[in-house]
């Protein structure tokens, strides 16, 4: 603590205060620069952002070649059959008759008795345990159709509820315990032609949980095996004539040519099914990508055309002392336009966009003849107002006709990737990867090293150049209260001389 004054009676503190007040005007001007640079990097890496989510929302929607594959499936029975498109590049008709359908292989065990020769129940099958059936240490395979075998091993010491668990967990099959009738009873996970089959491999433990040497049910009325006999129930396939094919699949869903079939039921006769274009989703997506565009360039040209204030630079923390927080708001609103205006990059890049929109690109139509197309020809023009700044305007009827008539076509002029001939929103997104690496330069990224950066850099050198002010700052005010205090010091020893002089003139009279 510093108290200057007593001999002189000099507000000392102020005046130095005052003093530096002046010689802190040139730290105060780096140190609005540096505050300038901050928010200007600030909105170019806000810029970046919104560019960003702009390329990725193209890739996700009019880039993709399926959006535009979207297709609406019409069946004269969907209650027989649905069909819907996953990836189908054509359309889809015809007809189809359900002769079958495919169901799964089912294993009935033998029943299972307690000890005392009564039915487990299913607290029992928690508690007794392979070995309590006769069972021990050993290893079961599992052949299910369509599907590969699998060998699993148990202990004895394992209870039933566990063993089936485990089969349930890695043998392809879902199996369970029916108190009410005493057995297991296993299905295949997958439908398909064939078996369930259940082997000892080691040990007895299929033979202990009475699920081996299965038989088939016959036919025969006066067939009734033994009530600890497996009786294994074969699955079969899906059989349905398709166009004329008579044909089978081991599940009753299945893919032809991209759509993705589903059998419910038997028909009668053969049902009709036929494909199209799904305009409504297709018409959904290019109206976005539109409006995406008409909104970008909106926010861009009216960033580049903020007014910048330049009787209004950012604050020192001084100003903002004597400023109330609405004044302080106000103030910075202005302080921080235009950090962007006419800024090279974000410029250069609207121009090229406007270019890319009226673009003509070369592709072949269905015939194989060489056309060329642009958005005009799906109804997509530039704004002819000169204050839209090259915003598109759709005509959603000429745009609706050109997808039905040939939704490729539309997909090749807009998301076709062909190097230099690639489709408008390609070149689009190519343009706003350029501009972020431009950007990237001079702002770089959130997680950057302000080195890597041109704006970084000048932030460093403005925080070296602060540093050595404040240094020497604090060496002048140093040096001024050692002035200070030495006026001070002189003002006390010429009081004190003086004080003796009078002290010996007044005792010699």
């Amino acid at each position: 603590m510093r108290i200057g004054g007593l001999a002189s009676g000099m507000d000392t503190e102020t005046i130095i205060r005052d003093m530096m007040k002046a010689h802190r005007i040139p730290l105060d001007k780096i140190t609005q620069k540096k505050a300038y640079t901050q928010w200007q990097m600030d909105d170019y890496r806000s810029v970046n952002r919104d560019l960003r989510k702009q390329s990725d929302k193209l890739f996700d929607t009019v880039i993709k070649e399926g959006n535009y594959l979207q297709k609406n499936v019409n069946v004269s029975d969907d209650k027989a059959v649905s069909i819907k498109s996953l990836n189908a590049s054509s359309d889809f008709s015809g007809t189809l008759e359900v002769k079958q359908l495919a169901k799964q292989a089912t294993l009935q065990g033998g029943a299972l008795k307690s000890p005392d020769g009564t039915k487990l129940t299913d607290e029992q099958i928690k508690e007794l345990t392979l070995a309590d059936l006769g069972g021990s240490d050993g290893e079961i395979k599992i052949g299910v159709p369509n599907g590969k075998s699998v060998q699993i091993e148990f202990e004895a010491s394992d209870t039933i509820d566990s063993v089936l668990k485990k089969i349930n967990k890695e043998g392809n099959v879902n199996a369970f315990y029916d108190s009410f009738t005493g057995k297991i009873s296993v299905t295949a996970k997958e439908s398909g032609e064939g078996n369930i089959k259940i082997e000892d491999i080691k040990g007895s433990i299929g033979s202990s949980l009475k699920l081996t040497n299965a038989v088939s049910p016959s036919s025969d009325p006066n067939f009734k095996p033994l009530d600890s006999t497996a009786i294994a129930t074969a699955g079969e396939n899906a059989k349905f004539t398709f166009n004329g094919l008579e044909t089978e699949r081991a599940s009753n869903t299945f893919q032809i040519n991209g759509f993705e079939v589903t059998l419910k039921q038997k028909t009668d006769a053969p049902i009709t099914f036929s494909s199209s274009a799904d305009s409504d989703k297709i018409v959904d997506s290019v109206v976005q990508f539109v409006n995406d565009y008409n909104e970008m360039i909106e926010k861009l040209n009216s960033t580049i055309r903020e007014k910048k204030y330049r009787d209004f630079p950012p604050l020192s923390d001084e100003q903002k002392k004597d400023m109330k927080e609405k004044e302080i708001e106000l103030w910075e609103e202005k302080a921080k336009s235009g950090t962007l205006r006419n800024d090279p990059a974000i410029s250069s890049m609207l121009t090229k966009l406007r270019s890319i929109m009226t673009t003509s690109i070369k592709m072949k139509d269905e015939n194989g003849n060489e056309i060329q197309m642009s958005l005009k020809d799906l109804g997509i023009t530039p704004s002819t107002s000169y204050s839209d700044n090259g915003k598109l305007i759709i005509k959603e009827d000429t745009l609706r006709e050109k997808i039905a008539e040939n939704p490729n076509l539309v997909y090749n002029l807009i998301g076709r990737e062909d190097g230099d001939n690639s489709g408008i929103a390609r070149q689009y997104r190519q343009v706003l990867t350029d501009t972020q690496k431009t950007i990237e330069e001079k702002a770089g990224r959130t997680t950057a090293v302000n080195d890597t950066f041109a704006l970084g850099r000048s932030l460093k050198s403005f925080d070296k150049q602060i540093e050595r002010f404040e240094d020497k700052l604090k060496m002048m005010e140093n040096r001024y209260w050692k002035q200070f205090s030495a006026m001070e010091r002189a003002i006390q020893r010429a009081n004190a001389q003086s004080a003796q002089l009078m002290n010996a003139f007044g005792g010699g009279m």
